[in-house]
């Protein structure tokens, strides 16, 4: 959900229109041409959006200006029926159960207490992290996370308080399913997933990965595996999920509030976002 916010800068907005100015009036009242080149074309999307462009002068510069609203990637979604039908379900789950329970969290849990809870998890969650920038050949990256977890484990108390932070120690996010990227492996067919919403083959292969490294996670046989069955891990992760949920409320539903159909305004966004961490 706090990722949700970032999304907004980024979207592709459907049903563009377009108005060229070719006339201009001038001093004494009388209209004139104007000049191909120094005509402006206003292409509107929505309410207070809208973008101004120079009139191009060749039918490839007047592509290319059409070119810049174009997906960058065609996304494969043979499973829509099925997509369309899991999105309705995780809309009414979040605003039916998560979104309610979150309100009452809130009121409930001071927000101090709560980000120091999304801190606790964020640093908990080290080991994903450092991985996949070790396998990504990020080895500043792995440093600066390792001088985090360091610092926050200790000085601040488990993790609880971001100390590194005052020293310029950044979280580099990094999981699996960006690291599958790196090498090459591509996105394969979009997929929604059940409670946890939009994905791809190619990232669900990642959570998988993912689930045997985290600490929050039964998956595997590590040491350092906080959780000891599936019910621990669900019970674990849902308080992740309500308190991270508690600091972005209301979020969603202004995101959803620009969406004229919520599916592939969710299925865009996560995609390009996803670009854009795989590209960072």
């Amino acid at each position: 959900m706090k990722s949700f916010i970032i999304f907004l800068f980024i979207i592709v907005t459907f049903n563009a229109c377009s108005v060229t100015n070719h006339y201009k009036v001038t001093s004494d009242l009388k209209f004139e041409a104007i000049p191909e080149d120094q005509r402006v074309t206003y292409v509107y999307f929505s309410k207070d959006k809208f973008v101004k462009v120079q009139e191009k002068n060749t039918s490839n510069d007047k592509q290319d200006f059409l070119s810049e609203f174009k997906e960058e990637k065609e996304i494969s979604d043979p499973f829509e029926s099925y997509n369309r039908a899991m999105t309705t379900f995780n809309d009414k789950l979040y605003t039916n159960v998560l979104n309610p329970t979150a309100r009452v969290y809130a009121d409930v849990i001071p927000e101090n207490a709560r980000v120091g809870i999304s801190n606790f998890f964020e640093n908990i969650t080290f080991p994903i992290r450092f991985l996949n920038n070790i396998l990504q050949f990020k080895f500043d990256y792995a440093a600066e996370e390792t001088g985090r977890f360091l610092i926050n484990s200790t000085v601040g108390v488990l993790g609880f308080m971001d100390i590194a932070k005052d020293y310029n120690l950044n979280k580099r996010d990094e999981d699996f399913g960006q690291t599958l990227a790196y090498y090459g492996f591509g996105s394969g067919s979009h997929i929604v997933l059940p409670i946890y919403g939009p994905s791809n083959f190619r990232d669900i292969v990642g959570l998988v990965a993912d689930g045997y490294v985290s600490p929050i996670d039964s998956s595997g046989d590590l040491k350092y595996k906080i959780p000891e069955n599936i019910g621990q891990t669900f019970a674990i992760k849902s308080v992740n999920v309500v308190n991270s949920t508690s600091l972005t409320l209301g979020q969603y539903e202004n995101l959803k509030e620009d969406a004229i159909d919520l599916y592939p305004f969710l299925r865009d966004v996560y995609n390009q976002n996803r670009e854009k961490q795989i590209k960072e």
